[in-house]
């Protein structure tokens, strides 16, 4: 009998042991999940975090279609895996949700203007794949005001977004200049730009691309200026979760194929060409040469099918934000590296 008890109870925690490791492993794969492109499979599209409303970055119109900067991202990714673009569900998500949300798997990809830092990797165990806007902080106020500095802003009233990189920057900004300024903060855009309209502030502070979106919706655009200085580094980027390196090479690749592209000189209206080209750069980039493709787990025509759905660079960022747009956003440092700009893709190869 003390044999058997000895026995049972052995055996028990064997079983317990067993358990708690299972245990163990469940939650592992919940929260480090390396199956995201096997679920979008089977899923048939892509669940893409975007923002609510942002002109010219992620907007939806009155009959549900979706378009921006933001929004072609996740449409780019589709055409990589799909060969159609129009297999993405976007999930509008606020400032405080984006990253949990993400976190969650609610979302695949956050394309949502979010700024690449190192606290949201390490804090939120996510990976910004690849900057697809050099941006940074910036001031808009009241062309009546007849200011052309940011130095010029001292004891005035000025709205921010609470809980964001933006209101650090701007404490830093004011700090390192020794200049005073009145907090106005707010927790969500929709208060912010209703403060700043309603004149309860001087000056509205955010991304300067987010900026010019907002601009476009006051009730007299022109009265308002976004002044020149730039006061912070804020790359924005797409986001996935850590842990799932051949997902997050699809993202990156996928805004690395559009850059490509650009500096090649290929667009979707020559794309066809494209297929037919001798040049070894270019028959990299469209898969006529190489297994590039398959080294992501996908078919090796992945970037011509990003180019001819979506376009490459130039033509996302002219459509959606640059200066033939409603938002007339200059490329300024958006420009290739080989055009006074910072924009640089690694090469396929």
């Amino acid at each position: 009998m003390a044999l058997f008890s000895r026995t049972f109870r052995s055996g028990l925690l064997v079983g317990l042991v067993a358990a708690f490791a299972v245990a163990a492993a469940a939650v592992a794969y919940d929260r480090y999940d390396t199956q995201t492109l096997k679920r979008t499979l089977r899923r048939g599209a892509v669940q893409c975090g975007v923002n609510a409303g942002l002109p010219g970055f992620s907007n939806k119109d009155a009959s549900g279609n979706w378009s921006g900067f933001d929004v072609d991202i996740c449409r780019a990714v589709a055409a990589a895996i799909f060969d159609d673009p129009t297999k993405v569900n976007f999930v509008p998500l606020d400032t405080n949700q984006r990253f949990k949300e993400l976190q969650n798997r609610t979302v695949d990809i956050l394309s949502r203007n979010s700024t690449w830092s190192m606290s949201r990797e390490v804090d939120y165990e996510l990976t910004f794949a690849a900057v697809s806007y050099y941006d940074g902080e910036g001031f808009m106020l009241r062309r009546s005001r007849n200011v052309d500095s940011a130095l010029e802003l001292g004891g005035t009233r000025i709205c921010v977004q609470s809980d964001t990189t933006t209101q650090l920057n701007l404490a830093d900004y004011f700090r390192a200049n020794n200049m005073t300024y009145d907090e106005m903060k707010f927790g969500n855009v929709g208060d912010l730009l209703k403060a700043y309209e309603s004149g309860q502030c001087d000056v509205l502070t955010t991304d300067t691309s987010q900026l010019y979106a907002y601009r476009l919706t006051l009730a007299k655009p022109d009265d308002h200026v976004i002044l020149a200085d730039i006061i912070s580094k804020e790359p924005l980027a797409p986001v996935v979760r850590q842990r799932d390196d051949q997902w997050m090479l699809i993202v990156k690749w996928a805004v690395y194929a559009m850059l490509n592209a650009e500096e090649l000189g290929v667009s979707s209206k020559n794309i066809d060409a494209a297929l037919k080209s001798k040049k070894p750069d270019v028959m990299r980039l469209v898969g006529t040469e190489g297994s590039y493709g398959e080294a992501l787990g996908l078919t090796n025509d992945w970037a011509a099918r990003v180019i001819r759905h979506v376009g490459n660079y130039s033509e996302v960022y002219e459509r959606n934000v640059g200066v033939s747009s409603k938002l007339g956003i200059p490329r300024g440092l958006n420009q290739l590296w080989n055009a006074g700009g910072i924009q640089y893709a690694p090469p396929i190869r």
